[in-house]
């Protein structure tokens, strides 16, 4: 049974961010997703669950309403309170904000951009009855270059004395982060405290540290897995392991839409199904003639039938009714082989999509339907993707390749983005990553020959003049399609 804890909850989520630009140019910070979910969310679940608070104050500034529109719209239960800074002044000033909201009680502040990762928070409760003014979170760290980054202390037997903000040269191997419990004796050495010369702004490490002189304030240890998401690279990192650590329990459909494949289906659903991370292949049969279906079932698939004609009519029927965590895209011909699935998923821990790319001559078999023409015009297209969308700073080399990999939840974000019903989907669904500010690579893979005969969009030159208008039709489409201030598309096309 949760111990009861009589807390309030505060999290500060007012930050502009700037040092994460531009992850942050659309969307505060605490809304940044780590593995499907924001960050703020991790926070007050830790707060609901490891303490039992009740109540969370939710301290907002740049782009609040963005804040207030999420919970809105997925809904926690739990009070939530939002009190606006209306100014971005740095924490201390933040704090003040919930003075007249905590009354007496304690109260339990987190930062709202920060990750926890098997944090044991709940032991903050064994200070409930103690004489603790205040009580901060430490971390052992080894790499004192992390300690720079953030705070550290003179602590003894638990009792902090003081506290020194970004050290140069850490005295201690212990790193302070952003949890704090505390009363409201700390709001009156807020307003006693002068602001940095610096920043100009009052820095919550000078507000404890004064406070650790004159007051109770200890220090609490925690042993989990800690990233203060600062740059895009903290929230890489902290993607990479939220996701390398749930790695095994992610499960992992394999989509193969497929249109009369009677001669090859069988081969490609046994490859597929014979590899040991994969828990399911869907075919999606769109609407063949022959005995495709049939053959699928026999071989191992689930097969759903899409009565929509086109490539991008049965990927979408594929995407949306797969089961698995992480789906595999790959074509029914043949042309690629399960042995890059390995490749793909250990990529896939640092990207919400993995595109494979079939212009690496050492990787393409002879006969493979890759000529010059087919090659270039790919390359082509994939610089001109990355020019129109630049700020991304993807690199694509082939946009036409058809084996690829993205995480489900990635998939529904992007899913209001997918109109095209033909080879076009191919491009469009790695521009849809880029619309909704995802983070795609692209991986060498083998390509082999076709063992169905000519591809349908490419195989002659006619077919692959008409692919390529409907891929510049769609690129353009997207690229001038209007935004609003959050930074998504108006007047999308559910497809």
């Amino acid at each position: 049974m949760k111990q009861e804890s009589g807390l309030t909850g505060v999290i500060l989520a007012a930050g502009k961010g700037m040092r994460a630009y531009p992850a942050t140019k659309y969307k505060p910070k605490a809304l940044l997703e780590i593995a499907g979910k924001p960050l703020i969310e991790r926070i007050i679940r830790i707060m609901q669950d490891q303490l039992n608070i009740k109540h969370i104050i939710i301290v907002i500034g740049y782009l609040g309403d963005q804040i207030v529109d999420y919970f809105d719209r997925n809904p926690v239960d739990i009070q939530l309170t939002f009190v606006e800074q209306k100014e971005q002044k740095g924490i201390g000033d933040a704090l003040l904000t919930v003075e007249n909201h905590v009354g007496d009680s304690r109260f339990l502040v987190m930062l709202g951009d920060e990750l926890y990762i098997d944090s044991d928070h709940s032991q903050l409760l064994e200070f409930e009855k103690k004489d603790a003014d205040a009580v901060l979170l430490f971390k052992e760290e080894a790499n004192k270059a992390r300690i720079s980054k953030n705070y550290t202390g003179e602590i003894k037997e638990k009792r902090v004395f003081s506290l020194v903000e970004k050290p140069e040269e850490p005295a201690t191997n212990l790193m302070g982060v952003g949890t704090y419990l505390l009363n409201k004796k700390v709001f009156t050495y807020i307003k006693n405290t002068l602001p940095s010369k610096l920043r100009n702004e009052v820095e919550i490490t000078d507000v404890l540290s004064s406070m650790a002189k004159q007051e109770n304030v200890y220090a609490s240890f925690f042993k989990g897995t800690y990233v203060n998401v600062n740059y895009t690279d903290d929230i890489n990192l902290a993607n990479y392991m939220i996701r390398e650590k749930n790695f095994n329990r992610y499960k992992v459909s394999v989509v193969i839409p497929a249109y009369n494949e009677q001669e090859t289906i069988a081969g490609v659903v046994e490859d597929f199904t014979a590899h040991d991370a994969v828990d399911e292949v869907l075919v999606v049969n769109n609407n063949s003639k022959d005995n495709t279906h049939q053959i699928a079932e026999k071989a191992g698939a689930r097969v759903v039938l899409e009565k929509g004609q086109g490539y991008g009519c049965a990927l979408k029927r594929g995407l949306d009714d797969a089961k698995g965590d992480i789906i595999i895209i790959t074509e029914a011909d043949g042309s690629f082989s399960s042995k890059d699935i390995s490749k793909f998923l250990e990529y896939s821990k640092d990207c919400d999509m993995v595109i494979g790319t079939r212009t690496t001559r050492q990787m393409i078999e002879q006969g493979a339907n890759m000529g010059s023409l087919v090659r270039w015009v790919n390359v082509l297209y994939g610089k001109i993707v990355e020019a129109l969308w630049w700020s991304q700073e993807p690199r694509f080399t082939d946009v036409g390749c058809t084996y690829r990999t993205i995480w489900k939840t990635s998939y529904k974000k992007i899913r209001p983005f997918l109109s095209a019903t033909g080879p076009a989907f191919a491009p469009e669904m790695m521009i849809a990553v880029l619309m909704c500010r995802q983070r795609i690579i692209e991986i060498p893979i083998t390509y082999r020959k076709r063992m169905g005969g000519e591809s349908k969009h490419s195989g002659y030159f006619f077919a692959l003049a008409k692919t390529a208008l409907k891929m510049t039709a769609i690129i353009l489409k997207k690229r001038f399609m209007p935004v609003n201030n959050d930074g998504i598309a108006n007047n999308i096309n559910n497809g």
